[in-house]
């Protein structure tokens, strides 16, 4: 190949992988390197639909004022990211404006934006935000048709979940881990040629690794739900008073107090619950917990009121893991991020189901046949696990 093809697919494979870093950072609302602006907020230091580089908050650590920061949002733009710049700093947190707005978000009800909301620093050089024109706004269009293409899928299934959150993230994580499952085999144990015309021909017989794809969907599928569904952020209100009650919730200036939030586990799998403060005025203790199955645990929730007096929110995130790794291992994930820990979690799911299935099984394809012709399951069983003595 000449030197100008190479280039050539070099451009090509760099702007396909920033499509699908945008997208996907879109998706599981965390940008991935790259982030792009989608309102006229930011300009002249951003133009609506341009693009910029995306550092992560867990590299560049509390941000300065100057920085132009994604958060995720409370009230500006029915909560999600927002990309806007830090204009100052208060004991409750930061304070952001978009540089072409007239005030600043707090001023229009934004609570002051906290460190564990910030997820990404936009790449400056010389206090100049490095930006990629008109790259935003391609991925828009981009999103936009697949939006368009899941409504019609939705529609056609009656299916009433939306294609956005954390929650399709993490599905689209168990999605990936077993397609590698399913591909690591194929290519490592699987057959390398096969005719399927036969196969197929064949009445009752189903083939090993289909069969076996659609196991790992399901069984990925399940074991990610068991995670996702559970989890979430939980508010609390806190009145700060000079007429403080019994309420735990009602405090004097300046005043402490704590309740017990349970923490229930209706699964048949232990589960590790990780509990994350995120906001000010908060803490959980145990930070986070093994809870056995069919049984529940509790973490006391430690609420501080500020000095002034007002009604304000704190926030508590609860994260949630099958328990088929050392808690410790699946804390330290999840410190990288959530979704480490739901991924290392579906190997794991991964593995036990394939390595199960070709200890009672082998390679062979399944046959089922009509019934009153068949051995009995049990006996059949026996005999699969008589082989392996």
């Amino acid at each position: 190949m000449t030197a100008a093809g190479l280039v050539r697919r070099g451009i090509a494979a760099v702007a396909v992988l920033a499509v699908l870093l945008l997208i996907l950072g879109q998706v599981l609302g965390q940008p991935i390197l790259l982030g792009y602006v989608a309102t006229g907020s930011m300009e002249p230091a951003m133009d609506a639909g341009d693009g910029f580089v995306a550092v992560p908050s867990a590299v560049t650590g509390s941000p300065s004022e100057g920085d132009v920061v994604v958060f995720d949002a409370r009230e500006l733009h029915d909560g999600g990211l927002t990309t806007h710049r830090v204009v100052g700093e208060t004991d409750e947190g930061y304070v952001t404006k978009g540089d072409a707005n007239p005030f600043t978000d707090q001023d229009g009800g934004e609570p002051p934006v906290r460190d564990g909301q910030i997820v990404a620093v936009a790449w400056q050089i010389n206090g100049e935000a490095v930006t990629i024109p008109h790259l935003g706004t391609a991925i828009m269009g981009v999103h936009g048709a697949m939006e368009s293409g899941y409504g019609l899928f939705a529609s056609a299934l009656g299916l009433t979940t939306a294609l956005e959150g954390d929650n399709l993230g993490a599905m689209l994580v168990a999605l990936g881990v077993a397609l590698f499952g399913v591909g690591f085999l194929l290519d490592h144990g699987g057959p390398h040629r096969r005719d399927t015309t036969r196969s197929t021909s064949r009445e009752n017989v189903y083939a090993f690794w289909g069969t076996l794809a659609l196991v790992l969907f399901l069984v990925v599928g399940l074991a990610t739900a068991a995670m996702v569904v559970p989890a979430g952020t939980y508010e609390y209100a806190v009145v700060s008073t000079e007429s403080p009650t019994d309420d735990p919730q009602v405090l004097a200036p300046g005043g402490t107090s704590e309740l017990t939030r349970a923490v229930d586990n209706a699964g048949y799998v232990p589960v590790v619950v990780v509990h994350e403060a995120e906001s000010g005025g908060i803490e959980a203790d145990p930070g986070w917990q093994t809870v056995g199955p069919r049984d529940s645990g509790e973490t006391a929730l430690s609420l501080s009121a500020p000095e002034s007096t007002g009604e304000y929110t704190r926030h508590v995130g609860e994260h949630r893991y099958l328990a088929v790794l050392p808690p410790s291992v699946l804390v330290w994930l999840h410190g990288v991020h959530p979704l480490a820990a739901i991924a290392a979690v579906d190997l794991v799911v991964v593995g036990v189901v394939v390595g199960a299935t070709l200890l009672l099984f082998g390679r062979g394809d399944f046959r089922i046949r009509t019934a009153g012709n068949h051995v009995p399951f049990s006996t059949r069983m026996r005999r699969r696990l008589r082989r392996w003595r």
